[in-house]
């Protein structure tokens, strides 16, 4: 039929009935947002072919929603086809075109959730028509030819399009400045593929959302394909990860779902233009034998080439992604605090975990995605420890068997353990460095400067800040807790003697000396695992004499009354609280027995000091002699011990860089 016919029959009544009742098309739209029916009436236009739709929406003077019309330049509705395109749906004319979003042709109908009466104008080589539909009544469609002159005006100006109004809303939509940024969420990928695309609403132009774009170029035998991979910083609501196939003419003749969708946050729309695709077809259609499809070599090399390319860019966007979601873990409080070691102790193992946690993020984040936030805390503070054990290799053997890690993130964790392993046992020299200097700077103010040392306070903070002194369990005794300090020390203060000093203290008879000096006084509590691996609080009193004394039995006896005074007092009355306190001087008066007897009584217990222990509490007596005399001892002993480990881990991991450096680039 020419349009010289169809022109004869100006007002043909068209109207017909859809092959579907009411509630069959309504059950298709449960839960659709306000938005959304606009959303597959703009998709029509493009389907349409259309490169410009413009939609207006028009508010009465309460702002709600009066009227929307909605125009494109695409190919028009057939008048003549009618009952193939309205007749139908879930089924359309639209078949085997990969750049055709409304395949079904269902979505001209979705208007009937936010109006009552949708109408179409349409114009094209067929002729010009006018469709219109109640929400009460949705099976049904009248229509009519329309003639030249009674076309709509908003068609006079143009050879082909579709004019679409939208009146007596029953729901209203978003302000027009979200409803624009709907709009770019739902067409970015559309508009950022074809320039010649344009979307207006109220006259605003329709912006590509942020992005980023990687082009790439791949050359397989004869044939060359230009990539575009468009990573989307927000989800464009329509669209999951697909690659686009485009030939010589800008047209999609294919289309399929990336490697890479359900990956969190990671979004990508990937284009691919070739000369190659004007002879692609689909793989099922037997009229064109030798023509190209996805059984082709050609496309499966690319896809693989194309897999790599999306791999090394999911890994940068998750090198970006990392870091900010292990400083979310941190400010979380996911991370241990390290409050039981020492200041550069705890950085490092800080520093460790966190760089444990990237590492395994990148391997796989579903490991902490799919987490709740207590659980991150269990697996990264797991994690933590492991790694810093002997059993960092068997880590490395669970995480392998669980994630099944690929070679390339195999070989990255097992560096990253072996690289921490390394770390920690130069670090743990460095501190014990530090500490044989502590150590001999203490020996040598106890030699040379006890008689200067007019105010012990100074060795507040020297004594404070090294407490492993007094042993491996006394490594940080933390901050004071002013509570239980200041009962212990008001305990203390009770003892009538204990800042009496007479020449049997003093060695030499610079008791006026002595006198300007002052005792040390440390006291502690925390909470710790008791003997029996019950949880109590561990009480630690240290009582330094000022170091121009030399301990004697009289020392001894305040240790008890002290002792003593703590047994009676109510607030220490509790079975949770285990006492140790400990005396320590520059050395033991030569002419004391009872200190060395008490010792002696003690030494199959094995505890460096004892001097008595029953149920609750522990006493100690400590010379600074003996104190710095076993940790050089044992100081020694581990350092020898680690630098052979660590000699160990420089020669392979020196070996492998030069084997690593010496294969072919």
């Amino acid at each position: 039929m020419d349009n010289n016919s169809v022109l004869e029959k100006e007002y043909e009544d068209i109207s017909g009935v859809t092959e579907i009742n009411d509630e069959g098309i309504k059950k298709h739209f449960k839960n659709i947002e306000p938005w959304q029916p606009l959303f597959e009436l703009v998709w029509n236009g493009f389907d349409a072919n259309a490169n410009r739709v413009d939609v207006e929406i028009v508010e009465n003077q309460l702002q709600g929603v009066e009227n929307v019309f909605i125009f494109d330049d695409g190919r028009g509705i057939n008048p003549i086809l009618l009952k193939e395109t309205f007749g139908r749906f879930n089924e359309s004319e639209k078949h085997e075109d990969a750049a055709q979003h409304g395949a079904h042709g269902k979505g001209r109908l979705a208007f009937h959730c936010i109006c009552n009466l949708a109408t179409w104008y349409t114009k094209n080589s067929s002729g010009c028509a006018e469709i219109s539909i109640n929400s009460n009544n949705l099976k049904n469609y009248s229509g009519k030819l329309l003639p030249i002159d009674a076309q709509h005006p908003k068609l006079k100006t143009v050879t082909q399009g579709t004019y679409i109004s939208l009146s007596r809303f029953t729901s209203n939509l978003p302000s027009l400045l979200d409803l624009r940024e709907k709009f770019a969420i739902e067409f970015g990928w559309l508009l950022a593929l074809d320039s010649n695309k344009t979307i207006t609403v109220n006259g605003t132009k329709i912006t590509t959302p942020c992005h980023e774009i990687i082009k790439e170029n791949i050359n397989i035998g004869q044939n060359h394909f230009s990539v575009s991979v468009i990573r989307w910083i927000d989800r464009p609501s329509s669209e999951i990860s697909y690659i686009y196939l485009l030939n010589s003419d800008g047209h999609i003749v294919h289309k399929q779902l990336s490697t890479l969708n359900n990956k969190k946050s990671f979004f990508t729309s990937i284009f691919i233009s070739s000369a190659w695709a004007d002879a692609f077809q689909p793989k099922e259609n037997l009229f064109f034998p030798d023509a190209h499809s996805s059984d082709s070599p050609e496309w499966k090399s690319l896809i693989q080439k194309l897999n790599e390319i999306t791999q090394t860019i999911y890994e940068n966007f998750l090198r970006q992604q990392v870091e900010v979601v292990v400083e979310n873990y941190f400010k979380d409080g996911l991370f241990p605090t390290y409050s039981e070691l020492s200041v550069d102790e705890g950085v490092w193992r800080l520093k460790n975990a966190r760089a444990l946690v990237r590492n395994i993020y990148m391997a796989d984040p579903s490991i902490f995605n799919a987490a709740s936030k207590k659980q991150r805390k269990i697996i990264i503070r797991l994690l933590d420890r492991l790694a810093v054990s002997n059993e960092n290799e068997s880590l490395l053997d669970i995480l392998n068997s669980v994630l099944e890690l690929d070679a390339k993130a195999l070989s990255t964790l097992s560096d990253l353990l072996r690289q921490t392993t390394l770390d920690n046992i130069i670090t743990t020299i460095e501190v014990l460095f530090r500490r044989q200097a502590v150590a001999n700077k203490i020996k040598t103010l106890m030699n040379e400067h006890y008689k200067e040392v007019k105010e012990t306070p100074d060795l507040q903070k020297i004594i404070e800040n090294n407490t492993w002194i007094f042993g491996c369990s006394y490594e940080t005794l933390g901050a004071e807790e002013d509570s239980f300090t200041k009962i212990a020390r008001d305990l203390r203060n009770n003892i009538k003697t204990i800042n009496n000093l007479s020449k049997d203290d003093i060695e030499g008879d610079d008791i006026a000396g002595a006198k300007r000096q002052t005792d040390l006084f440390l006291a502690r509590r925390f909470p710790t695992i008791g003997p029996n691996g019950q949880q109590i609080y561990r009480c630690i009193v240290i009582e330094i004499k000022r170091p121009s004394i030399s301990l004697n039995v009289k020392h001894l006896r305040q240790l008890d009354d002290y002792a003593d005074i703590i047994k009676r007092h109510p607030e220490f009355s509790s079975d949770k609280l285990h006492f140790e306190l400990i005396l320590v001087g520059r050395k033991i008066s030569s002419s004391d027995t009872e200190i060395n007897s008490r010792l002696n009584g003690q030494l199959s217990k094995g505890e460096l000091g004892l001097v008595s222990e029953d149920n609750k509490m522990k006493r100690y007596v400590l010379n600074w002699y003996t104190l710095l005399d076993s940790f050089e001892l044992s100081n020694n002993f581990m350092l020898e011990k680690l630098k052979l480990k660590r000699s160990l881990y420089e020669t392979e991991t020196r070996q492998e860089l030069v084997a690593e450096l010496q294969q072919p680039q």
